[in-house]
């Protein structure tokens, strides 16, 4: 039964078939800039949840949904906004899937989500800042915040031994606000900071950054950057000055094209990516793979991000976000029947015959506090040219 399912899914996604578009997401990602490698998968892990519950016809008396695209860029707040504004004063979204970075999603939340009242919900914004950003109730998250990946990445440091770390970061939001989490977390469990520092993305040469980081010194390099930018700059030049020979790589660090472009210096490296194995986690591989994509790094969050979107708008019986902002708590949470990966049409009935849900899905959704994760995580290592999954936190 489950393959006649992914069967009919993928053939909606693949044809466009005709859906009225009386509801529509807006899905804005980096799909250019310094995680352009990532946000394929996570824009089709958002669309897959669309595409099921077109599919099951069950989302408001079957009214359709469509999604429509835009560019966050990761790191460009003006452009990002811009792509943002768009969205909701031309395209007319009810919601929005996004953004990605913490930077942007904090600029479209203050400049455009709160002014027009529209609901947002990230599936990879992870800066500890966000979780007491004024939202007017308005914004979510399925990532978890970087507070709770700071304690994470100390607990691996300590597992593998190291007891000095030399730290660079991103100069923005994300990468202070990780860099701080992880640097306070060691330190607390006995562990010393050689080195925390910024680098800027979009250089050339990182020769000089290095230089810094191999004067601190330090048993391991963690590097809390991006993989297609400044991050994959500074092993480079590592490696190639020989500064450094194994590195930390938290989650904007994770994607197979890594240790494709950097080759066989970043085997032995260690590091970490939301993530579970949880029962929907493996579910939505399945769907995924049926869909014609590869699950990636904040895929299964994304898909989370959406099914929430819908499951709320179902609860409140109306895809104004005013309305159902106050219904992605209740949805995400128990009470309520299980909800996972494949199961949103059911889902949407039991709504609508009067039940209560407890979204699962393909992340293990808890949220807590703000409306963002509790956070679980992949322990990764990188061997024979690629990241492997390890363990779970």
């Amino acid at each position: 039964m489950r393959k006649v399912f992914l069967a009919f899914v993928t053939g909606a996604m693949l044809s466009g078939a005709a859906i009225a578009d009386d509801v529509k997401i807006g899905i804005i990602l980096g799909f250019t800039g310094p995680i352009e490698s990532l946000t394929p998968a996570m824009a089709a892990g958002a669309e897959l949840a669309i595409a099921e519950v077109n599919a099951s016809g069950s989302f408001m008396g079957g009214t359709g949904i469509t999604s429509i695209r835009a560019d966050s860029t990761c790191i460009d707040s003006a452009a990002a906004t811009a792509a943002a504004e768009r969205l909701i004063t031309s395209d007319k979204v009810n919601a929005i899937m996004g953004a990605d970075c913490s930077g942007v999603t904090g600029a479209i939340l203050a400049n455009v989500a709160m002014a027009n009242g529209i609901v947002m919900i990230s599936p990879s914004a992870t800066s500890p800042g966000l979780s007491t950003a004024e939202d007017n109730g308005l914004f979510f998250r399925t990532a978890p915040s970087d507070a709770r990946q700071g304690q994470v990445v100390s607990q691996i440091l300590g597992d593998h031994g190291y007891k000095s770390a030399a730290i660079t970061y991103t100069n923005n939001d994300y990468g202070k606000g990780l860099a701080d989490s992880i640097e306070s977390n060691f330190k607390a469990a006995g562990g010393n900071v050689t080195i925390n520092v910024a680098h800027e993305d979009g250089k050339g040469d990182y020769s000089a950054e290095v230089a810094a980081l191999a004067q601190a010194g330090g048993d391991i390099l963690v590097v809390a950057g991006y993989l297609n930018d400044g991050g994959k700059g500074i092993i480079q030049a590592s490696l190639d000055t020989g500064a450094f020979d194994i590195f930390y790589l938290p989650d904007g660090m994770i994607g197979d094209s890594l240790p494709t472009d950097i080759g066989d210096g970043l085997n032995g490296s260690i590091g970490d990516v939301p993530g579970t194995d949880s029962p929907g986690a493996a579910m939505f591989t399945e769907m995924a793979k049926a869909a014609g994509f590869e699950s990636g790094p904040f895929a299964p969050e994304s898909y989370d991000a959406a099914a929430l979107l819908i499951l709320a708008m179902q609860a409140a019986k109306s895809t104004d976000s005013q309305d159902f902002k106050s219904k992605v708590m209740d949805v995400a949470n128990a009470p309520g029947q299980k909800v996972f990966p494949g199961d949103l049409g059911k889902a949407l009935e039991h709504i609508a015959n009067g039940g209560d849900v407890d979204y699962v899905g393909a992340s293990a959704v808890e949220l807590i506090g703000p409306g963002e994760s509790a956070g679980s995580y992949k322990e990764i290592l990188v061997k024979g040219g690629k990241n492997t999954t390890v363990g779970y936190r």
